[in-house]
């Protein structure tokens, strides 16, 4: 069973998913700060040719960045794609508006990432708008219910736009079909308004969805059970979210008004732990999670574990409870970018595989896009994932 609450103090606003009483998620709100995912109108304010990239004003205090894979038409990733040789000079110029969406937070170094590629996200199929692209989420196995959810969207979808067709869309036909139709006017809203701007002011068109909106969007149907929350006012917009989405009509909604709902299945303590360098595992072995600008690194050690005389066996045994953990960490603290994983060397090549499959089983589980590369020459696993909030680090 899947509950999220919501604390909300005079401070700040604290989201916690729980699964069966166990923390799985976990964030800070910081709406004023987040802009990912939001729509803009921006003003080109410099070119800098050396790197095919353009500084725009979107209205922030820092001005944010694009780069010319971001303005030419969208590529499909999965096919190899040839260089670019186009001049940024001959595609924008200094002055002219664009319409960009926020693909990364700014930070005390750097402005806003932004791109002209626009996704517009929904329950079933996220649409991406100017391209002819349609992609399956790589978790619908099914190779006929791609199939047959590709056409659908297809011969639902209008011409020039693309889509993602999300893991909630299995079985489901009418549904994406009104959310086809609901998405696209909300992308022939944003574009009028881009049209018809005269303004040479930045100006945001679409504020994304808050956290709790992207859990509803982003958790399978029917699996949150409950949403408890401290506030009326929040109370209420989760009541309006309910209302308007069909498939949350099982959803309860409590209202415990003014009390700490964080105090439920001793959550703060299992909060408190996040700023954990180090956790430990059940067998006595640890991991040790360290941040820097450019990755994430992650130490598996054998502590106090002796395991038996069979020394493979007890190395195996750490790095397996370690996988499992790390899986649960990612998302507990919802650490985004690369990640290099540092195991204790294994000399037999069908445990590495095995460590490796097992990293990726359990990595399903979390809503957030994930890629894992294997083991580099060096022995180290490296995988990136992308941040859910990326103010959460």
């Amino acid at each position: 069973m899947l509950e999220i609450i919501i604390n909300k103090s005079k401070e700040q606003k604290e989201i916690a998913l729980v699964e069966n009483g166990k923390l799985v998620e976990y964030y800070l709100d910081e709406e004023s700060i987040r802009k990912e995912g939001n729509i803009y109108i921006g003003i080109v304010k410099d070119i800098v040719k050396g790197m095919q990239s353009a500084f725009v004003n979107i209205g922030t205090e820092k001005n944010s960045f694009i780069h010319l894979k971001d303005i030419l038409d969208k590529v499909d990733e999965s096919k190899e794609h040839k260089e670019i040789k186009t001049d940024i000079s001959t595609v924008i110029k200094k002055g002219q508006k664009i319409l960009v969406q926020v693909k990364k937070d700014s930070n005390q170094l750097k402005g806003a990432r932004i791109s002209t590629h626009i996704n517009l996200p929904g329950k079933y199929i996220a649409i991406m708008p100017n391209t002819d692209i349609i992609t399956v989420s790589q978790k619908i196995e099914d190779k006929k219910e791609q199939q047959r959810l590709k056409k659908l969207v297809k011969e639902n979808l209008s011409t020039g736009n693309g889509a993602v067709i999300r893991t909630s869309a299995v079985g489901k036909k009418s549904e994406i079909i009104e959310e086809i139709k609901s998405i696209e006017k909300k992308w022939n809203d944003i574009k009028n308004k881009f049209d018809n701007y005269k303004s040479n002011k930045p100006c945001i068109l679409l504020k994304a969805n808050n956290i709790v909106q992207k859990m509803i969007i982003d958790l399978p149907e029917d699996s949150i059970k409950k949403i408890t929350v401290n506030d009326k006012k929040e109370y209420e917009k989760i009541v309006e979210i309910k209302n308007d989405n069909n498939y949350l009509k099982n959803m309860v909604v409590e209202l415990k008004e003014n009390e700490d709902v964080l105090d439920k299945y001793d959550l703060k303590k299992e909060i408190a732990k996040l700023e954990n360098r180090k956790i430990w595992l059940k067998c006595g072995g640890f991991i040790t999670i360290d941040k820097t600008e450019a990755l994430t690194a992650i130490d598996v050690n054998t502590g106090k574990y002796t395991g038996t005389k069979n020394v493979e066996q007890t190395i195996y045994k750490v790095n397996e409870e370690a996988t499992i953990e790390i899986a649960k960490q990612l998302r507990l603290r919802d650490i985004g970018g690369i990640i290099i994983i540092d195991y204790i060397d294994m000399l037999k090549p069908e445990n590495k595989e095995k460590i490796e499959n097992l990293l990726k089983e359990c990595l399903k589980q979390d809503r957030a896009k994930t890629q894992v590369e294997g083991f580099t020459n060096l022995n180290l696993m490296e995988l990136t994932r992308k941040h859910i909030c990326s103010h959460n680090s």
